[in-house]
């Protein structure tokens, strides 16, 4: 549903991606991990087009996002780390706005913000001015934004971030859904144990590359660790570093 082959990115001299193939099935949870500017947020922008790779080919559900960036986008949910919202427009006219770029029958539309604005509990807020919601808030009309037109890949970047624990659970129970329907499900976090309890498939990214990539339980076995935090610093090279740095920290 969603593959990349030899995909590189560069901005100047730093390589944000590089030469990364990997496929993320349908049916299957995925989390994306690495270490900040490790390249997870690019690969995400990637598939609905907003950031076109220097090399390398992108296909989502077969279409190629970077010459049918219209086409990927009503295949693709995707909600940005960065808390962007139309700040002059209600969630109410936000979300009308976007069915009908969706181009989703008014019923349908209808049907869909009413469930998902009372699983967010936006009910009250929906008539306010987006730029005027708190933080949390603004998370949650993204979300339901990417939610909307029921898209067959779901891509969110540091989803729960600002999330009170009743939405995300709310959350994990959508993303599980969504799997269950065949879906592919796509989040990034730096929760490890999060990402831990939620995904089926863990692929860890450092340095633009993918570094490791399997199950949770594969992962800590294959890398001989504890658990995932564990694991995760052996693959990408960070725990000698680590015990090294607080080894002068304490003077040891």
């Amino acid at each position: 549903m969603l593959s990349y082959r030899d995909v590189e990115k560069r901005y100047g001299d730093v390589v944000a991606v590089d030469k990364v193939s990997t496929d993320f099935e349908p049916g299957v949870i995925h989390a994306l991990l690495g270490p900040n500017g490790s390249g997870k947020s690019t690969l995400m922008k990637m598939a609905i087009g907003v950031v076109r790779p220097d090399a390398g080919e992108v296909r989502v559900d077969g279409v190629d996002p970077t010459r049918d960036p219209v086409s990927a986008r009503k295949i693709v949910g995707y909600a940005p780390e960065e808390i962007v919202v139309y700040e002059s427009l209600t969630p109410a006219e936000t979300l009308s706005f976007l069915g009908s770029v969706y181009g989703l029958p008014r019923g349908e539309l209808e049907e869909r913000v009413n469930l998902l604005v009372k699983l967010f509990k936006l009910g009250e807020h929906m008539n306010k001015l987006a730029g005027e919601l708190s933080h949390g808030n603004r998370r949650k009309l993204l979300l339901v934004s990417a939610l909307l037109h029921s898209p067959k890949v779901l891509i969110l970047d540091e989803p729960f971030s600002g999330l009170d624990p009743e939405a995300g659970r709310v959350l994990r129970e959508i993303m599980r859904k969504y799997a269950s329907e065949g879906k592919t499900v796509l989040f990034s976090t730096h929760v490890l144990e999060l990402a831990e309890a939620v995904a089926d498939v863990v692929t860890i990214m450092h340095r633009g590359r993918v570094v490791a990539r399997g199950s949770p339980e594969e992962l800590r076995e294959g890398l001989k660790a504890a658990d995932l935090e564990a694991a995760f610093l052996t693959a990408t090279g960070l725990s000698e570093e680590l015990r090294e740095l607080l080894q002068v920290l304490w003077g040891s």
